[in-house]
Order: C-alpha cells, then sequence, then structure tokens
C-alpha cells in the first residue's frame, strides 16, 4: 500500500497477480471494475486489521502493535469477512 489515506490503495496489477496466482485455468480473465473492486476490499481488509490489532494492543497497555496483537483479532477478522 502507498499510505492509508483515502486515495492510497493496492495497484490492480498485485491485485491481479494475486487472483490469478490462485485461479485453476490459466486463460482465466479479471475485468478491470471486477480489479479495482477486489483492491478497494484488500485496502478495506488491511485498514480494519491495522485499528483492530492497535485497539487489542491498547487493551493490553502496549506501547507499540505487534504481530501478537494480529494474531489476536485475525480469527473474528476472517469471520467479519
Amino acid at each position: 500500500m502507498e499510505g492509508v489515506g483515502a486515495g492510497a490503495g493496492f495497484r490492480k496489477e498485485l491485485v491481479s497477480r494475486l487472483l490469478h496466482a490462485h485461479f485453476k485455468d490459466d486463460k482465466t480473465k479479471v475485468s478491470g471494475d471486477s480489479l479495482q473492486l477486489m483492491a478497494e476490499l484488500l485496502k478495506i481488509f488491511v485498514v480494519e486489521a491495522a485499528v483492530r490489532a492497535v485497539r487489542q494492543a491498547q487493551a493490553e497497555d502496549a506501547i507499540l502493535v505487534d504481530v501478537d496483537q494480529l494474531e489476536k483479532v485475525l480469527p473474528q477478522l476472517l469471520l467479519d469477512f
């Protein structure tokens, strides 16, 4: 990601490569609108994960957010998405 601002997000090329890595048929195509939608969904997911990890760290009176907080919030985050 380029940053956390409103205009920041994942590049379509990256999203396309991520999607195609999991397709069974190499000839599968994804439209530009679908790539844009997936990029937005990924951005929302990553920002939400970061926010939840920060809240978890605050609840634990931790000064820094690390992998431990992310691991604690990830199961519920995955269920929510």
